[in-house]
């Protein structure tokens, strides 16, 4: 007679699995690297996140596995592993064309369909229905949407979002999940026994050290116009923010973040896998980037990596001279704005062209404004200020680089303007920089998109 709960558990993993596969080989025969984006992506997304709503529900009790062995937060592990290639995968693999909405409702029917008859190895409380709203909200629309945009090449800003929290969830939740699965040890809780002041200051480590792979994930997006995952990569080279001073600036960081993580957590082994990711980009992974690059970019990436280390960062910015100059337009007739001006010019910036605002070819400018002369949109404000700072040494441009973050930049922009440095209209001198200026400047192609 046949174990009917071992047979949901394996039913729960390799149907799953075998519609994935089927699916997969359909989808992917061509290999094409924005479909295999798009797989990762959701299930990269359904990774921690079906975890993290695991912890929730042993807290709020939705329902209960009946089950031995394999089992990882109360959850076996293979119906863990299932769950994620059903909401992951199969949704985007099976109906890669329809609306996310769509796929949403169809899945939310499936699930409904599925749970009940998963007894006697998942017993449901009668709030369940509460559980399954939080899964769809916290997972699987998250998810449907990661996926599409990334397989459709489109909402670049919220694909890189998105990638960002993945890459975070990943390194400082999985991670260290899986590792208290293995070993036994539990982190969470030795980590809340420290005393607060040290376990504030271990934990401003970690967010700091995390800064500059935020930054580059950023610069990635806004000037290299892709995602930082190889399958969903930048469009043009980077070579500017912090990418100016190193060229693996998210490696060496997270290397960084995860062992100040670990010595948060007071877990050898999440301390150790720190050293084995820096190993791993180091050699493997750095070559395999080179080959890429160089297939990508050809003379202007092997330009790059004569003359920004890899893992030591220079003091000095670096400036490709067959590139454009960024411009920085600051007004003269502005008494705090010619100060700033002044504060630049006394820290002989490099590979930056400070300009009067009355002096822009066909614009009357509102605030402070970044130009970087390669066709990406300019920026303005704080923002712009920001951008200045990178053009001095990597001390200032890891400033500029935390004034940049989201949320950051907009927060020192309302305080600048509070205190009486909002924009103010910028009148054009008669006489401009010239014709031969206008044609070079970047700003008429861009404005109309900043």
């Amino acid at each position: 007679m046949i174990d009917r709960a071992l047979a949901i558990r394996a039913l729960g993993l390799y149907l799953p699995m075998l519609l994935g596969t089927v699916l997969g080989w359909r989808r992917l025969k061509t290999q094409t690297p924005r479909r295999i984006a798009a797989l990762l992506a959701g299930i990269c997304w359904c990774l921690p996140s079906l975890l993290a709503l695991q912890l929730l529900n042993l807290r709020f009790g939705w329902w209960t596995f009946h089950a031995h062995g394999g089992m990882i937060r109360g959850m076996p592990a293979d119906m863990l592993l299932g769950w994620i290639v059903l909401w992951g995968a199969v949704p985007i693999l099976g109906l890669p064309r329809v609306k996310a909405w769509t796929a949403v409702a169809i899945f939310i029917g499936v699930d409904l369909l599925l749970m009940p008859l998963c007894a006697p190895v998942v017993e449901l409380s009668p709030r369940w229905l509460i559980g399954e709203s939080l899964a769809v909200m916290l997972v699987l629309v998250p998810a449907q949407l990661f996926s599409r945009w990334t397989w459709h090449e489109s909402n670049l800003a919220g694909r890189g979002l998105l990638w960002a929290v993945t890459a975070v969830a990943l390194l400082l939740f999985l991670l260290p999940e899986l590792v208290f699965a293995v070993t036994g040890q539990e982190g969470w809780q030795q980590a809340m026994a420290l005393p607060s002041w040290l376990r504030s200051l271990e934990l401003q480590a970690a967010v700091l050290f995390g800064l500059p792979a935020l930054s580059a994930a950023q610069e990635f997006v806004r000037r290299g116009q892709g995602s930082p995952i190889p399958f969903d990569p930048p469009q043009r080279l980077v070579a500017s923010g912090l990418y100016r001073y190193i060229a693996s600036p998210m490696q060496i960081s997270g290397t960084l973040v995860i062992m100040a993580w670990g010595l948060l957590l007071g877990n050898v082994w999440l301390i150790a896998a720190g050293p084995v990711i820096f190993i791993y980009g180091a050699g493997l992974a750095h070559w395999h980037e080179n080959a890429d690059m160089q297939r990508r970019f050809g003379d202007a990436w092997l330009t790059y990596s004569r003359n920004v280390p890899a893992w030591r960062p220079r003091w000095k910015p670096w400036h490709d001279p067959s590139a454009p100059t960024p411009r920085l337009y600051i007004a003269e007739g502005c008494g705090p704005c010619s100060e700033v001006r002044r504060w630049f010019e006394h820290r002989h910036t490099i590979a930056l062209e400070l300009v009067a605002a009355e002096d822009h070819p066909y614009l009357d400018l509102a605030r402070i404004t970044y130009d970087p002369g390669d066709g990406t949109p300019p920026e303005q404000g704080a923002v712009a200020f920001a951008r200045g700072l990178e053009h001095i040494n990597f001390a200032w441009a890891l400033l500029g680089a935390l004034l940049r973050l989201p949320g950051v930049s907009q927060f020192v922009q309302v305080l600048l303007d509070d205190s009486g440095f909002g924009p103010q209209t910028i009148q054009r001198r008669q006489c401009s920089l010239g014709n031969a200026d206008l044609e070079s400047s970047s700003f008429s192609d861009t404005v109309s998109r900043s």
